[in-house]
């Protein structure tokens, strides 16, 4: 026996093998007892703090999912506002139809795939779609949008698979249709609808749209959205397990868009159209007394029903790439070089400043050389006056006059008349156009201005440029006497009082100086050997001013026509802009109209369209209210003072 055992283990050694094993599994029966029980401790523990987590700390969240599951919210789609034009008839609306719509929860890419050739949607569109709507703080049981429009066909035959697993989770609702003219009629005024972008709700501006929202995206549809767009409603239903409608909860009425009345005149409109046809250019005619935009045409246009709801990509595409960018509002975007229908405004300025008056006169061979370098004029005219100046459009005259004016006095001039800024009508993206001056080009290119340069600046050519509305506006309020409304197209919210006009712009202008300047207008239309002569009309007096820009050298033009003569590929004849802009009556004009014709190669061919412009809205007054021939016309008897408006 070993000295260092204790008594107790002395006498466990006694006890016989038996009690020794006995004892051994007591004690491992405990201890596997012991943690057996606190293991069912440890779950208990685990189950009440799920229970726990579940019930309380997250109840609210676990129960809102459990209702989402039960209940089903789908929208009522508000339509949009009308628009009506001047006259009261309607130009925008909407029509009903379908949309077909499916909860975000409740659908999966199998059941896309399933869907999507049957109604023919494009699959990866409708992905992207859901895609975007997942990326979106919308709830999950918000529903996406898989069709727009959809055809009696396509309705008959979802009504027809309601059983089927892949069509239990969809809904029709019904949504409206925007409708607008077809062919593009005035398409660039009125504008499309579409889906808001996530670059847009990613902008402060959004903030208050939803992933699917369909809103203006140009146009007045994009200037007056807020006012058209209206609130849609909602209409929640208790759904079963298969997602079938068993109960209407509740539902809260949308509230239609508000309608707006324009100051379009769907006449002038339509002649405007007609008279452009498939050129491109743009054509603008105002109330010069009030404003208010009467026409405005852009060409080429486009077809604003296609953007209706939800554009197909490969419409958009064919639109995009289109080589005459169709999408281009040409009314309020064109900055171009104005060629002649500036020297008004350069006849204005020569009387106003005294640096020449209603006697100077010119001697045209044809041209001249002005510091080294010959100009040309588009003829010979001999001596001309400044009536005649006017009429013949001849360059030399003004030639001189920009010589003697120099750039800065012409600059102060022509931002008198509004030229060098946007006119503030209510349209988005309207450019601004550019007036130069010395200050202008040494803050643009730092460079000092030339006297040379302005020689151009004198016949509207060189760094001047201005957009089709700018020269409208620019004429209206000078042939008013001083006078610039600022031209908008919203006559009035239906509904509201008309909106208090804004005040216009007034310039001193000196009635006798105006009236020489008015006279070479009107001589340009209504005498023989006018520039306009070919589109004067007989009971009313148009006064205007034809112009034709350069689009390049008359040496680089030269070597162009050459090129293309000996079959050089690659090369396209690039004529001339076109422009004319008229007023009429010559006392206290009622409208005036500026078209531009791209490539029209010479003034004239624009000016028949000024014409059938004013003559549709002088046809529409009544025979008592049209203004007859001023009988001095024929008399060449312009010199008596136009008093002051």
């Amino acid at each position: 026996m070993p000295p260092y055992q204790s008594a107790h283990d002395r006498e466990k050694d006694k006890e016989p093998e038996a009690f020794h094993v006995l004892r051994d599994d007591a004690t491992f029966a405990s201890t596997r007892i012991l943690w057996f029980q606190y293991l069912a401790l440890a779950i208990v523990c685990c189950l009440s703090l799920g229970y726990w987590n579940l019930q309380i700390r997250q109840g609210d969240y676990y129960l809102s999912l459990a209702e989402r599951n039960r209940i089903r919210p789908y929208p009522m789609l508000a339509p949009r506002g009308k628009m009506l034009d001047r006259d009261g008839r309607i130009v925008v609306d909407n029509n009903s139809a379908f949309s077909l719509m499916v909860s975000r929860d409740a659908v999966t890419p199998e059941q896309i795939r399933a869907i999507a050739p049957v109604l023919q949607l494009d699959v990866d569109e409708v992905m992207e779609r859901v895609r975007r709507f997942d990326k979106s703080k919308a709830s999950r049981a918000a529903p996406v949008t898989l069709k727009e429009n959809l055809s009696r066909a396509e309705l008959a035959y979802i009504e027809a698979h309601r059983g089927d697993p892949d069509f239990r989770s969809l809904e029709i609702i019904q949504d409206h249709r925007r409708i607008y003219p077809r062919g593009g009629f005035s398409a660039h005024v009125l504008g499309y609808t579409g889906e808001v972008s996530e670059r847009e709700l990613d902008s402060v501006e959004f903030a208050r749209y939803r992933p699917g929202d369909l809103i203006g995206k140009a146009g007045l549809e994009k200037q007056y959205n807020d006012l058209l767009m209206g609130i849609d409603g909602q209409r929640r239903v208790i759904v079963d397990y298969n997602g079938n409608e068993r109960e209407l909860l509740d539902k809260k009425e949308p509230q239609p868009g508000r309608s707006i009345q324009l100051t379009l005149d769907l006449d002038l409109q339509a002649v405007a159209e007609l008279a452009l046809r498939d050129r491109r250019g743009a054509v603008v005619a105002i109330d010069p007394r009030s404003g208010e935009v009467l026409a405005m045409v852009s060409g080429p246009s486009y077809d604003p029903n296609r953007f209706a709801g939800r554009i197909r990509r490969k419409d958009w595409d064919e639109i995009r790439n289109n080589p005459d960018n169709p999408l281009f509002n040409r009314a309020v975007q064109a900055a171009l070089a104005p060629g002649s229908t500036f020297k008004p405004i350069m006849a204005l300025a020569g009387l106003e400043t005294g640096i020449i008056g209603p006697d100077a006169k010119a001697f045209c061979r044809g041209g001249g050389t002005y510091y080294g370098s010959f100009r040309k004029c588009h003829s010979t005219h001999g001596e001309v006056d400044f009536t005649r100046a006017l009429q013949a459009s001849c360059d030399v005259f003004f030639y001189e006059l920009g010589d003697k004016l120099r750039i800065d006095r012409i600059a102060d001039y022509a931002q008198m008349a509004g030229l060098g800024r946007r006119t503030g009508i209510d349209l988005p993206s309207e450019v601004d156009g550019i007036v130069p001056s010395t200050r202008w080009k040494v803050r643009t290119f730092r460079k000092r201005w030339f006297i040379s340069e302005t020689i151009s600046v004198a016949i509207g050519q060189g760094a001047l440029i201005v957009t089709p509305l700018q020269l409208a506006h620019a004429i209206g309020g000078m042939a008013l006497g001083g006078v610039w409304h600022e031209p908008h197209l919203l006559k009035q919210v239906l509904g509201d009082a008309p909106p208090t006009p804004k005040l216009p712009r007034k310039v001193a202008i000196d009635a006798a100086n105006l009236n020489h300047v008015l006279a070479g207008m009107s001589a340009a239309v209504n005498l023989p050997g006018g520039t306009a002569h070919d589109s004067m009309l007989q009971n009313v007096e148009m006064c205007g001013k034809t112009g034709t820009a350069q689009l390049m050298s008359n040496a680089l033009a030269q070597a162009r026509r050459e090129a293309i003569k000996r079959g050089v590929t690659g090369l396209a004849p690039m004529e001339d802009n076109a422009w004319f802009v008229g007023f009429a009556p010559r006392r206290n004009p009622e409208i005036v109209v500026a078209a531009l014709y791209e490539g029209g190669a010479h003034g004239d061919r624009a000016a028949p369209i000024v014409r059938d412009v004013i003559k549709a809205y002088f046809g529409k007054k009544k025979p008592a209210e049209r203004p007859k021939q001023d009988p001095l016309v024929t008399a060449f008897a312009w010199q008596e003072p136009r008093p002051q408006p």
